[in-house]
């Protein structure tokens, strides 16, 4: 069952302390939008139907990155995105959303998700991994 939308958001701007549920949306447009280039198949999906329709579409834009970008390039992407960011406030905006998105998808679904990505990403998901994780 899918997260409501405001639900979703009211746990980003929380999670965020962003001052208002517009703020905590521009930030999870940008950042679902980038983890949704990187994943496919049915864990793509799996997670999409977790979350709000606006944001699982976001996900599922037929968008797709040419490789995998590694967590501190996804950073950096998401810093080029989000207007005014750094590489220091978008780590802050992409912890807030990836944890929002793994509350909703649940660890099971969370740990297929991290699969699909390079090492380090459970760290943006608020997931650190016991540290003898074998690489992907």
């Amino acid at each position: 069952m899918s997260m409501r939308r405001e639900s979703f958001l009211a746990h980003v701007q929380e999670r965020g302390e962003y001052e208002t549920p517009e703020d905590a949306d521009r930030v999870a447009r940008v950042v679902l939008a980038l983890l949704g280039a990187h994943l496919v198949g049915t864990v793509r999906a799996e997670l999409a139907a977790r979350l709000p329709e606006t944001y699982a579409l976001i996900l599922l834009s037929p968008l797709q990155a040419a490789e995998p970008l590694s967590p501190e390039r996804f950073v950096r992407a998401t810093a080029a995105w989000i207007e005014g960011a750094t590489e220091q406030t978008a780590l802050w905006d992409i912890g807030a959303v990836l944890s929002t998105a793994a509350a909703a998808a649940g660890d099971v679904l969370t740990r297929e998700v991290l699969l699909q990505l390079p090492h380090g990403y459970d760290l943006l998901f608020g997931h650190p991994s016991p540290p003898d994780r074998p690489d992907p």
